[in-house]
């Protein structure tokens, strides 16, 4: 069997990672990895000089392999910071919902028209499409300096004929691009909808411009046919699916940590384990059962609003190596915060101030020397300096790393306990599993050394670090299988099937059944899958439902429900010699 070279890269809060694979059958090695410091002004950039800084890293055999790249894969944090930031676009937001519900009180952002309209549950329409203040208000936006629009009507994965009416309107009024509901999902839940179709206009014009650079790079040539994005999920997709629903990859870069702790982790594979990235400026922290992480059942959480996206579920939390120390007066003496502020690295790795890795390189230099990282001894100068006579070096420290290992810890319960309120599905699973509670944890991130004796402390599990915990996120990347999924929609009484994300429609007949729509769904997903570069992704239907119905005549009919999706997960585990 032939090996297939594969690269990761990802472009993390502080740091942008790569790492080279050959993969033959499920075993993967590492033939180099490189890390630079993230530039957020110029994602970009950091990608290109960790690309320069792994030719360096090769021997003669990487070097080669570097010039058969089959595969590149990418994670990054560019979209999702955006938000944080307030530095996404601006959005046009025109909502259709007929009789019964006021859309306003789903509106996002500053830009919000109700267009009059609306269709049932079937899809039929129940009240014409009234769009000529949409088209007045289109052009005002335009004039307004709004960069896209989104278009939602409540049961447009029906029938998308008024989304697709509002969205002509608005395009032909503004000259703006305009994203659509129903073509993000199929899924019937108006607000979640709204927030989904929103949040993917207002990165739209960003992501699309990042993967321009990055495919326009002379450093990918050759490879821009094998690029893809890691999206929420955990999964991968090809730029050009990725570049019509840039939503799906706004946590590219939270996913990538924790599929790269589970490929280089065997014990992983069994059980329940939390999966926890220290980073330099947070702390990630999702959880796996029998090797496959959890999902966020209710979908993707973004500033307070759910969305469609299906994600990983997560925590994160301002705790890293590189956050700051700061001393505040208390009523029983000086107390120690650890963060949230990062302003550079560790002053072991040549920074100014003193941080939680200098917190733990002062405690770990007398109990366990070797997980000290950088210049010990510049760690130590830090936190006597900071410390500034009101308390001993060595006391700050225990002081700074045991509340943020206690914060951490807290977090990570936090998780554990949100995940059980409801039924817990995997990303390999989507049927409900009973009960997530871990039995063991797993740290990867720079920090991951120094931090090990304390956290295992903190969470009360056996914690293990797998072999190159510095590179995880790149090698998750790497390794991650693409994923996508469909919804089809059967109505016998109509007599069609409709596929809400692929705008696509066929006749069916009377007789059309459950298993019909089962084959059709597998059949169009690889289909859809080969057209996008994943030809031996596998396909599997996970959630099949049927309904009786009554047709406008008043005979039995059948309305069919079907979700099929690519099996998700890792092409291959890293084996270590």
């Amino acid at each position: 069997m032939s090996e297939t070279i594969v690269l990761g890269i990802d472009c993390g809060g502080t740091h942008t990672d790569a790492a080279l694979l050959a993969v033959e059958g499920t075993a993967a090695r590492l033939l180099a990895s490189a890390k630079t410091i993230t530039d957020h002004a110029d994602l970009p950039g950091s990608i290109l000089r960790v690309r320069a800084g792994l030719e360096k890293a090769c021997d003669d055999r990487a070097k080669a392999a570097l010039a058969r790249i089959s595969r590149l894969t990418l994670g990054t944090t560019l979209c999702i910071n955006a938000i944080l930031q307030g530095r996404a676009d601006k959005v046009g937001l025109a909502l259709s919902a007929g009789p019964g519900l006021d859309p306003v009180h789903f509106g996002l952002g500053e830009y919000v028209c109700v267009v009059p309209g609306g269709l049932d549950h079937r899809g039929v329409e129940v009240s014409r499409l009234f769009t000529n203040e949409l088209a007045l208000e289109a052009k005002k936006w335009a004039r307004e300096g709004i960069a896209q629009i989104a278009c939602v009507g409540k049961f447009s994965p029906r029938n998308p004929v008024h989304e697709q009416e509002m969205a002509r309107v608005a395009e032909e009024a503004s000259g703006l691009p305009a994203s659509m509901g129903h073509s993000l999902s199929g899924r019937l839940n108006f607000p979640r909808r709204v927030a989904t179709a929103y949040y993917n206009a207002a990165v739209s014009n960003l992501h699309n411009a990042f993967l321009d650079s990055v495919e326009n790079s002379a450093a990918f040539a050759g490879h821009t046919e094998n690029m893809r994005l890691l999206k929420a999920d955990g999964g991968a997709t090809s730029f050009g699916e990725s570049r019509k629903n840039p939503v799906q990859s706004i946590l590219s870069g939270p996913s990538a940590s924790v599929m790269g702790a589970l490929a280089q982790w065997p014990d992983g594979g069994s059980g329940c384990c939390l999966l926890l990235d220290m980073g330099g400026t947070t702390t990630d922290i999702a959880i796996a059962v029998d090797g496959s992480p959890v999902l966020e059942r209710q979908g993707m959480m973004l500033e307070g609003r759910r969305t469609l996206v299906r994600a990983l579920a997560q925590q994160s939390i301002a705790v890293g190596g590189d956050s700051l120390l700061r001393l505040e007066n208390g009523a029983d003496g000086p107390n120690v915060l650890v963060g949230p502020q990062r302003i550079g690295s560790a002053m072991a790795f040549g920074g100014n101030e003193p941080t939680l890795l200098d917190a733990f390189n002062v405690l770990n230099a007398a109990q366990n020397p070797q997980n000290c990282l950088g210049d010990v001894e510049a760690s130590r100068r830090g936190l006597e300096k900071q410390a500034a006579g009101q308390i001993g070096a060595g006391d700050l420290a225990e002081k700074a790393v045991e509340s943020a290992m206690a914060r951490i810890a807290r977090a990570a319960y936090d998780l554990v306990e949100t995940v059980n309120e409801s039924p817990i599905y995997t990303l390999a699973r989507l049927r409900a599993v009973k009960e997530a509670r871990p039995d063991k944890a797993c740290l990867v991130g720079g920090p991951a050394l120094a931090a090990r004796a304390r956290l295992e402390k903190a969470l009360d599990l056996p914690l293990s670090i797998p072999p190159r915990p510095e590179v995880a996120n790149a090698i998750g990347a790497a390794l991650s299988l693409p994923t996508a999924s469909l919804e089809i929609y059967a109505d016998t009484g109509k007599g069609t099937l409709w596929v809400p994300a692929l705008g696509f429609r066929e006749n069916i007949g009377r007789n059309f059944t459950i298993e019909d729509a089962k084959k059709r769904a597998l059949t169009l997903l690889a289909e859809y899958l080969e057209k996008n570069g994943a030809a031996d992704a596998s396909v599997e239907v996970v959630e099949a439902d049927l309904f009786a119905t009554l047709d406008d005549r008043g005979y039995g009919a059948k309305d069919i429900r079907v979700v099929a999706q690519a099996r998700p997960g890792l092409c291959a585990t890293v084996a270590f010699s």
